[in-house]
């Protein structure tokens, strides 16, 4: 059975240093995080080798989205840094999905990081979607037609609002994980599509990310516990 950690904290930090002197002054020590573009082009595969050397699991949100052959290749060389998750974009269709697919089989070293396609990103509402892509369709459509393809061809999960969660399980059985998390009352920065923990957790999110709610807390550590706490503690109860 796929099993996600709860919380990944996005580290979304402007060189690895500062990353990681954050992780130990505010004790976030071996907490799941999740490196994206920002980080990952400065610091590259020694960045990645260090968080692991540090019992961080790592979810790496590169959203791979280009020819299949490349995304093939390219999934090779990150399925051997030994992080636990990789992201793509599922627009890039169902051949470039296959190839993802393929090159993490390739080039693991053992455990076979998991597949998550990007589905419709949070910062994007259905104005956006009507006025830039020219798409009719609700973002709960866009977002439900990107899944079935996902699930189809290979991915373990998707990465999609709180909103759509649920149906997404529903209707795909794939893993949730969802950004856009934000404290009640918190603000929403550039992110269109936000909902609270415990709304998550209410909505079957497999697992949640969260950046600027935690990086600029007075408390990072509390913050972060009291996310996780309060995911957690949603999911009891939807479960019971």
């Amino acid at each position: 059975m796929k099993v996600l950690k709860p919380v990944y904290f996005a580290l979304d930090f402007s060189s690895g240093r500062e990353a990681l002197d954050f992780l130990t002054l505010h004790h976030l020590e071996g907490v799941p995080v999740k490196v994206g573009m920002e980080l990952f082009y400065k610091e590259g595969a020694p960045f990645i080798a260090e968080l692991k050397r540090r019992n961080h699991a790592v979810f790496l949100d590169l959203k791979l989205h280009d020819i299949p052959e490349t995304v093939r290749r390219a999934m090779k060389n990150l399925a051997g840094l030994g992080v636990d998750i990789v992201t793509i974009h599922a627009s890039g269709g169902s051949h470039m999905i296959e190839a993802a697919r393929k090159g993490l089989s390739e080039g693991a070293d053992g455990k076979t990081p998991l597949l998550f396609a990007v589905t419709v990103l949070t910062s994007m509402d259905e104005r956006a979607m009507s006025r830039e892509w020219k798409v009719e369709e609700s973002t709960k459509d866009m977002v439900l037609h990107y899944s079935l393809l996902a699930a189809e061809h290979g991915a373990d999960g998707v990465v999609c609002s709180v909103h759509e969660a649920s149906l997404v399980k529903k209707e795909s059985g794939l893993l949730t994980l969802t950004p856009g998390i934000r404290l009640p009352g918190g603000p929403v920065h550039d992110q269109k599509r936000t909902a609270t923990p415990v709304k998550a957790a209410m909505e079957g999110s497999d697992a949640i990310v969260v950046g600027r709610p935690i990086r600029n807390s007075g408390e990072p550590e509390d913050t972060y516990q009291t996310i996780k706490g309060e995911f957690l503690h949603g999911k009891k109860s939807v479960d019971s």
